[in-house]
């Protein structure tokens, strides 16, 4: 009922309502209700925006095996958003929401392997789970995936196969997969040089406000 209502389905669109039925079922111990009202505090939806609040109802519903709030806790401490910044923490709940396939843990755990964060730099496992979420559409992940084949970080260099998740991320609207198709096109890097197409890529980069493009 509380996401009836938050989505507007069947009723007008109510984020109070959905606030009122989420925290109803969250204190009967339902993760996904412990999740939702997480995610209504942690973005101000309904109610104030308040990060502790945010960070107590994810922890409930965390611990109760759900990926997405596990997801959620992970990024409040990696940005230190309610807590103390902690890279190890975040690694933590990410590996667990990415062993459930939840793509944006999967993706931010290839963040942390790919910058040595909470763990050694290690470019092979941040390929890993790069694909796993790449392979979801997870269009951050893609365009990671496109920049370590090529630079050829724990994969061989191959400009092919980054042009192609290049163009699967950019095609989802991701500035910086936007950008360095751009770059590719221009470059003839995996494909014949063709300075319309690159202009084409640039563009739509620099009117989500990519700077480099």
């Amino acid at each position: 009922l509380g996401m009836m209502y938050r989505d507007g389905k069947g009723v007008p669109k109510n984020n109070k309502t959905a606030v009122k039925w989420y925290r109803l079922a969250a204190e009967q111990g339902y993760a996904s209700a412990q999740s939702n009202l997480g995610g209504m505090y942690d973005n101000g939806l309904g109610v104030s925006k308040n990060n502790k609040t945010a960070l107590k109802w994810y922890r409930l519903a965390a611990k109760q095996g759900d990926a997405s709030a596990q997801t959620n806790l992970g990024g409040m401490y990696y940005n230190g958003l309610g807590v103390s910044k902690n890279n190890k923490t975040a690694l933590k709940w990410f590996r667990l929401a990415a062993k459930q396939g939840d793509a944006s843990a999967q993706y931010n755990l290839g963040v942390m392997y790919n910058k040595g964060q909470g763990v050694p730099q290690d470019y092979k496992t941040a390929v890993k789970w790069f694909r796993l979420a790449a392979e979801q559409g997870d269009a951050n992940a893609q365009s990671n995936l496109g920049l370590m084949y090529e630079k050829g970080q724990g994969v061989p260099q191959d400009n092919k196969t980054a042009l192609k998740w290049y163009r699967l991320s950019a095609e989802r609207g991701n500035a910086l997969a936007q950008s360095n198709l751009g770059v590719m096109y221009r470059k003839g890097k995996g494909v014949p040089q063709d300075d319309k197409t690159a202009v084409k890529w640039y563009k739509l980069a620099a009117e989500q406000g990519n700077a480099s493009a």
